[in-house]
């Protein structure tokens, strides 16, 4: 079925811990584009963009206490049109399981996620960003995708 995403897009900023500053910084480079857009976060992640960049971040659960399924859950329903989250592939994760679901249900709904830097930049730098978009979400329920 199609979906349109408005030019006001619904944002998910997440990063594990090693990560927080790099997304931060990446925040507040990119303060212009992200402020014309509602952003959410979890926990710890949500605060710190909010306290260093000044851009308002609704926040959720700390990842590890539910807040990446929170976000997943907000995916799910049509609530999220994209996830920025800076992922450490080096360490592991006491939720790891959780950090999966989110990652899979990204995939299920067909809606663009950034795990890295670069991947962000070029979502940031898309025509699309700040555009309407219509794209296909899967209807699993019927069957159709």
């Amino acid at each position: 079925m199609e979906k349109t995403m408005n030019a006001t897009k619904h944002i998910a900023l997440i990063a594990h811990d090693n990560m927080k500053a790099s997304l931060v910084e990446w925040c507040k480079t990119h303060y212009e584009e992200l402020s014309h857009h509602f952003l959410c976060g979890t926990g710890t992640t949500a605060s710190l963009i909010t306290q260093e960049s000044g851009l308002p971040v609704k926040g959720y659960l700390s990842g590890p206490l539910g807040g990446d399924q929170q976000i997943g859950a907000k995916v799910a329903e049509g609530g999220i049109d994209m996830i920025i989250f800076f992922s450490d592939p080096l360490t592991a994760q006491p939720h790891d399981p959780d950090v999966k679901a989110l990652l899979r249900i990204a995939q299920v709904y067909n809606i663009p996620i950034a795990n890295n830097l670069a991947t962000a930049d070029f979502l940031i730098s898309s025509p699309m960003f700040n555009a309407r978009y219509t794209y296909i979400r899967p209807d699993y329920v019927r069957g159709k995708s």
